[in-house]
């Protein structure tokens, strides 16, 4: 796996203060993308032990929510398998802490990924720019959803996704 960059303390890509990691490969490749220099699987840099390690010294602080997966596409070919790895030792050495993923693909094809039992909140769908809303919280564009992820695998029809929160900032 490959990555662009950490943001730390960021307050725009997911509840609370969150550190985030912006991968490198993506399909979907959105018109208007607001980071398709993240596209190529083979840009950025590589993804070692170091890295991780600056990741969990700041999931260790207090004051930090948990981690966000952007990029790119974190179910990208070239992300799936470390993506679910990372994701199930973050969940094991952090269990307080949340995990939220952005994705261009939808809940429907996606909700029987092992990746998805450690994952808390998932934005899924293109970003679409007839759609694009500023005023929407933590998506891009109407078609997109805020799901709760662990509520809707919990219910009976996992084909019908708990929605996190409400579509706008009030």
């Amino acid at each position: 796996m490959r990555y662009h960059n950490i943001t730390k303390d960021d307050m725009l890509n997911g509840d609370g203060l969150r550190v985030v990691l912006w991968v490198a490969g993506c399909d979907h490749c959105c018109k208007d993308c607001h980071n398709p220099v993240t596209w190529d699987p083979d840009g950025g840099l590589p993804f070692d032990d170091t890295v991780k390690q600056e990741l969990f010294d700041e999931l260790k602080k207090d004051y930090i929510s948990g981690i966000t997966f952007s990029g790119g596409d974190p179910l990208h070919q070239a992300n799936l398998m470390d993506v679910t790895a990372l994701a199930s030792e973050i969940r094991d050495k952090f269990p307080d802490k949340t995990i939220w993923l952005y994705t261009g693909s939808d809940w429907e094809q996606i909700y029987e990924l092992q990746l998805m039992k450690y994952i808390d909140v998932l934005v899924d769908g293109e970003f679409e720019v007839e759609k694009k809303d500023v005023k929407l919280r933590w998506k891009g564009s109407s078609n997109q959803r805020v799901i709760d992820v662990q509520e809707t695998l919990a219910g009976s029809d996992p084909l019908n996704p708990v929605i996190h929160c409400p579509d706008y900032y009030e």
